[in-house]
């Protein structure tokens, strides 16, 4: 009886946590940001992935709060230990660009979330990934090249772009111009300006 009364209350708590997270989302949308940030914090603290991740955002991008990246870095990795794609990736670049510790360990842990990230299809992993391994101080061009087109594949004009550079170059790849072509004008189908003046090149 006490195992079924301690299911209940999860059960509780975690249909209470999706509850404001959608009260949350439909706030923003609404225009009510103080209102959808509270939604976000509450159904956060109660350890709920996807609301803490929303509260991420929020304190990332001072919606419905004061910007405080620090607090944004807090919350997306809170939602990164439970596996969440997306805040996988945004822990990631915060670590990288704003993250406390050593350089090293930083760099290591952010690589790690990123590689889980692009491996759960966030098309933004990838093409960081990728572009990330090109320009490494120790470049990775066929691993790099790996991400690009899988961020490519997913629809990302400039990670096509980039995969039309490599094939040109022969980066991570034998050099093959009429493949590096494809590649460009896929991307300047896609809209993308730099792939669309390679070609007039």
């Amino acid at each position: 009886l006490e195992e079924a009364a301690f299911q209940l209350q999860q059960i509780f708590r975690i249909d209470i946590s999706i509850a404001l997270n959608i009260l949350g989302i439909e706030s923003m949308r609404a225009g009510h940001c103080r209102v959808a940030f509270t939604c976000f914090k509450l159904a956060a603290d109660r350890g709920y992935s996807k609301a803490q991740f929303n509260v991420g955002l929020c304190y990332e991008h001072g919606r419905g709060t004061e910007k405080d990246l620090e607090k944004a870095g807090f919350y997306y990795c809170q939602a990164a230990s439970s596996c969440h794609p997306m805040a996988q990736y945004r822990y990631a670049r915060y670590l990288l660009q704003h993250g406390p510790g050593s350089h090293w360990d930083r760099h290591h842990k952010a690589v790690t979330l990123l590689e889980q990230a692009a491996v759960a299809g966030i098309t933004e992993a990838q093409a960081y990934l990728g572009v990330f391994y090109m320009r490494g101080l120790l470049p990775q061009e066929k691993r790099g090249l790996k991400y690009l087109l899988l961020a490519a594949n997913s629809g990302d004009a400039q990670s096509r772009y980039h995969v039309g550079v490599c094939y040109e170059q022969g980066l991570g790849v034998q050099q093959e111009l009429a493949e590096a072509l494809r590649h460009y004008r896929q991307a300047a189908a896609a809209g993308n300006r730099q792939a669309q003046q390679r070609l007039q090149a």
